[in-house]
């Protein structure tokens, strides 16, 4: 799944802003290649406008009614993601909980496109709350790395780069903390062929050069990998696609759907795959998207992990966490400490706040600091402090854990086997055949 800038060219934070300077505006972009809030007609970067993202892209979003179903139907308070509007919006997560409630089988499905020998903090948030889905759901997961494209979007990684980027990130995801007994994380460019390929084959006769070019922004100058990787991207939405997991039968296997926990800038490769889903006979996947954790610089776009400056990677060290925050994290505080008291900090604009909310557990203590900060109470060196805090122990935890995987331990993760899951051991209608 990509998350780097690739064919077409992308515009950097940076280069939005000399743009904007030279001429007026630049609206935003959120694509699978590139994101970016915008600039306005001074050069200012804006934040990403997920409500307009959710209405361009026909999603829905999460209501307070839709997590009260959750909370009923799994028996667990949603996710602090879910709480804070960090998951937003979503494609018939309904569907899924009316499964589950069931007793129906389903499985999740998330992936990384491998850039880089280490991820950064931004990339563990979808696998975060992958992970938490899997242990609420407790069903099967498949995670895609799409070294193959990787390779075709970037002119600067070879094979051998990206199949080494492959195997480190492949540690780095199951550090996250996945049940190795229902989990199948593969490469691309090592499981392809058999069933997964048919079902490529399949999706990708029904995709037009013209629908790819619409929903991606592509051109005349985008390679013929680029232009075939949707497809590829979505068989691993088809059961069908795993026979190990869900057997030989193949249409009791294309009934089961999946749930695709993902930043909302791969709802495109999906939407072509729901689009043409129920006339190859399988069932719709469905979504749930999340927002872009921001880069140091600000909100308005993502980490990069070809800007080392722009991210907290899960291999720095506790000083240089430190370092990256004091020196390049954006802050929402005034300019000087009498301004600060006066006027207060805006935590909407506020990188060090915006990364609690995405770490800090406690909602009391998250809801403190934001009063405490947009009072003024709060100093800006203050909540940077309690930032880095943060973040070094969530590094550290993703380290000691990271430490512990071998690499038997991948390749047996890796291996195309039978998984062991459960699913909803009370279902409803097993509860009515009792009564």
């Amino acid at each position: 799944m990509a998350d780097e800038p690739g064919q077409p060219p992308a515009l950097t934070t940076l280069s939005l802003a000399d743009k904007a300077h030279e001429s007026q505006a630049v609206n935003q972009i959120v694509t699978p290649f590139d994101v970016s809030g915008g600039v306005d007609e001074s050069g200012k970067l804006l934040p990403v406008d997920y409500n307009k993202l959710v209405r361009e892209f026909g999603a829905t979003p999460i209501s307070k009614e839709l997590l009260e179903r959750f909370e009923k139907v799994t028996g667990h308070r949603p996710h602090r993601f879910m709480r804070r509007g960090i998951v937003f919006s979503h494609r018939e997560l309904n569907k899924i909980l009316d499964r589950h409630e069931k007793g129906q089988p389903f499985y999740l499905y998330t992936g990384r496109g491998p850039s880089s020998d280490s991820m950064h903090v931004g990339h563990t948030v979808p696998f975060e709350f992958t992970k938490w889905l899997q242990d609420v759901f407790d069903v099967p997961l498949v995670i895609m790395l799409t070294d193959d494209e990787k390779f075709m979007h970037s002119q600067k990684i070879e094979i051998d780069d990206v199949k080494r980027f492959t195997k480190a990130n492949a540690k780095d995801i199951m550090a996250v903390g996945f049940d190795p007994k229902k989990t199948f994380i593969f490469s691309d460019f090592d499981y392809i062929g058999g069933a997964f390929y048919e079902n490529m084959c399949r999706m990708a006769k029904r995709i037009t050069i013209n629908q790819v070019k619409g929903t991606f922004g592509f051109n005349d100058s985008n390679n013929v990998g680029e232009f075939h990787f949707c497809a590829t991207q979505s068989a691993s939405a088809f059961a069908t696609s795993f026979p190990h997991i869900f057997g030989e039968d193949k249409k009791k296997a294309a009934a089961v759907p999946c749930l695709i926990p993902c930043a909302i800038d791969q709802d495109p490769y999906f939407r072509q795959c729901r689009e043409h889903a129920e006339k190859m006979k399988f069932k719709k996947p469905s979504l749930i998207h999340a927002i872009f954790l921001p880069a140091l610089q600000g909100p308005g776009s993502k980490m990069s992990a070809s800007v080392d400056s722009s991210a907290v990677f899960m291999n720095d060290t506790p000083n240089r966490i430190k370092n990256k925050i004091n020196k390049f994290a954006f802050s929402g505080g005034q300019d000087t400490a009498e301004l600060q008291r006066q006027l207060g900090g805006n935590t909407k604009n506020d990188v060090p706040f915006q990364y609690l909310t995405f770490f800090l557990e406690d909602d009391e203590e998250l809801e403190q600091i934001r009063t405490a900060y947009e009072k003024g109470e709060m100093m800006t060196g203050e909540i940077k402090q309690r930032c880095i805090a943060e973040l070094q122990k969530y590094v550290e935890g993703f380290q000691e854990r990271r430490a512990q995987i071998t690499d038997e331990f991948i390749a047996e993760a890796m291996r195309a086997r039978p998984l062991e899951w459960r699913g909803n051991p009370n279902p409803i209608v097993e509860e009515k055949a009792k009564k």
